[in-house]
């Protein structure tokens, strides 16, 4: 874990840099009122931190032809492994593999119905369904998969709501990051 502290003006850089990563030093220095040098030292900080992961251009599925987007619930057919796995589940090797599937943009473990959600992009049904069964239906331990076909993006946002971390009368307060 990585401890950090934040100010409102760390808040409002990295609201900023959430709707656009490629804002210059100097224009955040503008919208936060804080010199470019100081925009600067605070970014780098942030970044060595691992608050900001990282930076994208965040390309439209369907523009580039993936029309197809799927939410894939999956079930392993058992979750720890054999003596003779060593310690190698098939949860273990369902995550390396779905990691080498371009088509897999997100994979989330989870508690409930399934082992694993995912989130697919294909460029039609013919595609998707090729996928599934060339693909991840004949992943290590995949028991069963029950997908849903997207019709119409409603909302995306990767801009992460920052209001809980300043509390009304404080103006700072020590944050508990994860390095990972």
């Amino acid at each position: 874990m990585t401890n950090i502290t934040v100010d409102r003006h760390d808040l409002e850089l990295l609201a900023e840099l959430q709707r656009d990563g490629r804002t210059t030093n100097a224009a955040l220095g503008e919208m936060i009122h804080l010199s470019t040098s100081q925009v600067s030292r605070r970014v780098q900080r942030l970044e060595e931190a691992g608050v900001i992961d990282h930076y994208a251009a965040v390309i439209d599925p369907a523009v580039v032809g993936l029309g197809v987007m799927a939410f894939t619930l999956v079930v392993l057919e058992r979750h720890g492994g054999t003596p003779a796995d060593k310690g190698d589940t098939h949860g273990a090797k369902f995550e390396r593999a779905i990691a080498d599937l371009p088509e897999v943009l997100e994979c989330y473990s989870v508690a409930g119905e399934a082992d694993y959600v995912l989130r697919i992009v294909a460029y039609d049904l013919a595609a998707l369904s090729e996928f599934m069964t060339k693909h991840l239906l004949r992943l290590p331990g995949v028991s069963t998969v029950k997908s849903t076909i997207s019709l119409q993006k409603v909302k995306q946002s990767g801009v992460l709501p920052l209001d809980h971390i300043i509390q009304p009368r404080q103006t700072k307060q020590r944050i508990r990051f994860s390095s990972d």
